[in-house]
């Protein structure tokens, strides 16, 4: 028991915030640098702050990152990664419209920006910048309202 008369407990009990800086440039750049790791980490920050961001409402649970890139995606040839990331969308959409954050973001996004976009070179660039600006709204707004 804390006899600090200034502490206050967390509403709803303890809660790490979650990362509100998420970048289009840094996440292209430090990619780049260290050879994919980077690209790695952030992906599986977004899959895990989505699990905390949703699962208590949703009852659902998205699929480490990691799992899916070094054991399932080789063994389905790569499908399972776009089943993922369409699944991962449409997650963050529907948790963006329960919060009321006025931020568009679903599968028809990723299948629109991210895959026919690639005839264009910037389409994935502009699915992935829509991912984690919407993932900083929701994490910022998790961070508030929990």
């Amino acid at each position: 028991m804390n006899n600090n008369p200034n502490y206050t407990y967390p509403p709803q009990g303890a809660r790490v915030a979650l990362k509100t800086d998420r970048s289009l440039v840094k996440f292209i750049l430090l990619s780049l640098i260290t050879f994919g790791i980077y690209g790695l980490i952030v992906m599986t920050e977004v899959s895990t702050s989505i699990n905390t961001i949703a699962s208590p409402y949703d009852q659902k649970k998205t699929m480490h990152f990691c799992l899916l890139v070094f054991l399932i995606a080789p063994i389905t040839l790569g499908i399972a990664s776009l089943v993922w990331i369409h699944k991962l969308s449409n997650r963050v959409g529907a948790e963006l419209k329960r919060r009321g954050i006025a931020f568009e973001l679903s599968a028809k996004t990723f299948w629109l920006w991210g895959v026919l976009g690639s005839f264009i070179i910037v389409g994935p660039f502009i699915y992935y910048n829509k991912l984690l600006t919407a993932m900083n709204m929701l994490s910022n707004d998790y961070n508030v309202r929990g």
